[in-house]
């Protein structure tokens, strides 16, 4: 039978997490399972706690949300160890791609009996990430979202983007996919490897987390209104619709800008332009219902 490593991000749901993650490892243990559940004091903790855990042959469990689960994928990529998942907070959008619930017993039960998958990740700088990194738009939005955070959850987002929407100017960009460059105007450039980002939009909605590549979304210059009918689209991925929306694939993108830009990836600031990602093709191995599109 597994064993398990549950990781509790204090600060992901607040109190929930904890709540989230004692409801898990009571079924865990129930059903017969050595658990151990450690409350991470900071990401190197979690980190360090998650590298120890892959070493002894334990499922390390983020309980928290994409911010928990991008802090130690890394770790675990590099210690050759198993990622499980329980939902917990604003984002959840890997588990949403991966087909994973918030119900405490499924939860459970997946991580007791699910299968291991092997999934892409992104690399970029020394970091490892399992989401989108993105520029333009929507790394303001993530830097608004900060500003938000007390209202409900699911409104974080769409608030924050209204803010970016009503501020952000176009900007030049020079996008190398697979060393071929273009230069273009545009409102936000996002490689995605997941097709969720922003607590449930489909802005990628042909990313595979299995297919070794990733999808380049990008939003051309456009008017404010257009900018605001994409936001109503983006949550159903029927954006793509849009004449100022492309999508390519490649294996490996530079960006860099005209402007002051600044790369953020699953809601963290990565730092100013210029920044270079490229796909770890089955890096990171899941416990998980399935790999979707």
């Amino acid at each position: 039978m597994r064993s398990f490593e549950l990781l509790v991000n204090p600060a992901a749901g607040q109190p929930a997490a904890a709540g989230r993650g004692l409801e898990v490892a009571r079924y865990l243990r129930d059903a017969g399972a050595l658990v151990t559940v450690t409350h991470t004091q900071s990401a190197e903790h979690g980190r360090e706690v998650a590298t120890k855990a892959s070493g002894r042959g334990s499922v390390v469990v983020a309980v928290g949300g994409d911010g928990t689960v991008g802090s130690l994928a890394g770790a675990v990529v590099t210690a050759g160890g198993i990622l499980g998942f329980v939902p917990v907070g604003r984002g959840n959008d890997f588990a949403r791609q991966l087909g994973i619930t918030h119900d405490v017993a499924a939860v459970a039960d997946l991580l007791l009996t699910g299968s291991v998958r092997p999934v892409d990740v992104i690399e970029v700088g020394d970091r490892i990430v399992v989401g989108s990194v993105y520029a333009g738009i929507d790394s303001l939005t993530s830097r608004l979202v900060n500003r938000v955070h007390r209202l409900p959850a699911r409104l974080q987002y769409p608030i924050a983007a209204l803010g970016a929407i009503a501020t952000h100017r176009s900007t030049e960009y020079r996008i190398a996919i697979d060393g071929v460059s273009r230069i273009v105007s545009a409102h936000t450039v996002i490689v995605a490897n997941s097709g969720y980002y922003g607590s449930g939009m489909h802005v990628a909605p042909s990313a595979r987390l299995d297919d070794g590549l990733l999808d380049i979304v990008i939003f051309a210059a456009a008017g404010r209104l257009r900018l605001l009918k994409a936001l109503r689209l983006i949550y159903r991925g029927t954006h793509l619709e849009l004449p100022e929306v492309t999508v390519q694939t490649g294996y490996a993108v530079a960006i860099d800008s005209t402007g002051p830009v600044e790369a953020y990836a699953d809601g963290d600031r990565i730092g100013p332009l210029p920044v270079e990602v490229r796909v770890m093709a089955g890096a990171l191995n899941v416990i998980a219902p399935s790999i979707t599109g």
